[in-house]
């Protein structure tokens, strides 16, 4: 849900309009807040989820008793996720690799304390996630006021947050939806191969690495909207393409690892080259606003090509692990090909007008706020005057009744 901040913090930071971002920002955090109880509500049924979908029953539990400890840490995920959006919006972000690198050397040491120095299990290691999800929220937040990074974009808490929650929600479900789908499918193939040895995590987390490109890329395009510079677009475009260098990030296991990766890696090697532009060709669509279209786009790709192909060849002809990296390819290829086909046929002057309406809604919805509180303001000064007039009544109810309508129309 904080994928809308991509579009929207760098298209308004771009744009000059900072204390706006505040707003932006505001209305995040409560919308993030609420967004809460339903992640809860999964998490809490996760050990049923587990036996659902017939994981072993003991594994199951001991997942059920990790969630529960590290529920409370969810709102501390989502602050975090708002920082480092709101600081990488500003061009901003050593903070966020600093934070990570000594909040992880923090988790390590928690970790090995209540592992083995207190034989917690399961349990301290949950504890110990949990603490350092809070504590890179809470560094990163103190960083940000040690350095007043937010005094140029932070205006205090303000009633228009409460304000168009609409034009929010319409950009962030989508980028949620283009991105949970994604991440799902693997997860999904994660499940569908817990017999296959453990080749498809290892590809799977060289994958995640190509996400770095599609964040990056939502910044440059969001700020390059707002002052028509379709160049600077492309440039940035091009740069993230090559993230390709994840190929060789394999010489960093042992050999072992390697010759039992390496007989995947003929569906890997095209695939991760595919992946890299298709990310970079995300971020470009979320930095434009375009949400919408990477949903529909990564939905059909993997749930309508993807799936379909890959589970039957994994299980019905027998290829196992190379039957679900051949569906993944496929899919893959497919999405690349329309993203890039989309974002050259786009028309980038369309897309700068659309940013200045979506910028226009704010100073809007300021502006009925006022007509209705001068509106308020009126009604009130002619109470008071029928009241001094004698015209209302002078008994105390209707004194009472009177300071009780007053006060309404005040807070309305």
């Amino acid at each position: 849900m904080s994928s809308a901040c991509d579009t929207l913090i760098s298209q308004t930071f771009g744009g000059r309009n900072l204390l706006r971002v505040g707003v932006i920002l505001q209305r995040a955090i409560l919308i993030l807040i609420l967004t809460c109880f339903p992640c809860w509500a999964i998490l809490i049924n996760t050990e049923l989820i587990l036996l659902a979908v017939r994981q072993d029953p003991e594994v199951a539990r001991v997942a059920q008793l990790y969630v529960k400890i590290l529920m409370p840490a969810l709102p501390a995920t989502f602050m975090y996720s708002l920082e480092t959006t709101y600081l990488r919006n500003q061009g901003i972000i050593w903070p966020q690799v600093i934070t990570g690198f000594v909040v992880n050397l923090l988790n390590a040491l928690i970790n090995y304390i209540v592992l083995f120095a207190l034989n917690m299990g399961v349990t301290g290691s949950a504890v110990a996630n949990t603490v350092s999800q809070f504590s890179m929220a809470g560094i990163l937040f103190a960083y940000i006021k040690w350095k007043g990074l937010h005094k140029a974009t932070w205006g205090g808490w303000s009633k228009e947050c409460l304000q168009d929650w609409g034009s929010y929600i319409h950009l962030a479900i989508p980028g949620m939806v283009m991105m949970c789908v994604e991440w799902w499918t693997y997860e999904i193939g994660g499940f569908l191969a817990g017999t296959v040895t453990g080749r498809s995590g290892i590809l799977k987390h060289l994958c995640e690495v190509k996400w770095f490109s599609e964040i990056s890329l939502c910044v440059p395009t969001g700020k390059c909207c707002i002052h028509g510079e379709f160049t600077h677009v492309k440039q940035s475009f091009l740069c993230a393409i090559l993230n390709i260098h994840q190929i060789f990030v394999g010489y960093l296991f042992i050999r072992q690892i390697r010759r039992r990766v390496a007989d995947v890696l003929a569906f890997y090697a095209p695939f991760i080259l595919l992946d890299a532009l298709s990310a970079s060709s995300g971020g470009v669509i979320r930095g434009a606003g375009k949400q919408k279209v990477g949903a529909v786009c990564n939905f059909l790709a993997y749930y309508g090509v993807g799936f379909p192909i890959g589970v039957p060849l994994m299980f019905a002809a027998k290829l196992g692990i190379k039957g679900l990296w051949t569906g993944l390819f496929t899919c893959v290829f497919l999405q690349c090909t329309f993203l890039i086909f989309y974002l050259v046929r786009m028309n980038w002057n369309k897309v700068t007008v659309e940013v200045s309406k979506r910028r226009q809604i704010f100073p809007l919805c300021r502006a009925c706020g006022c007509f209705f509180y001068e509106l308020n303001v009126c009604i009130l000064f002619f109470l008071q005057a029928q009241i001094r007039a004698g015209v209302c009544g002078s008994s105390k109810d209707t004194s009472k009744t009177l300071c009780s309508d007053l006060k309404f129309l005040y807070y309305s």
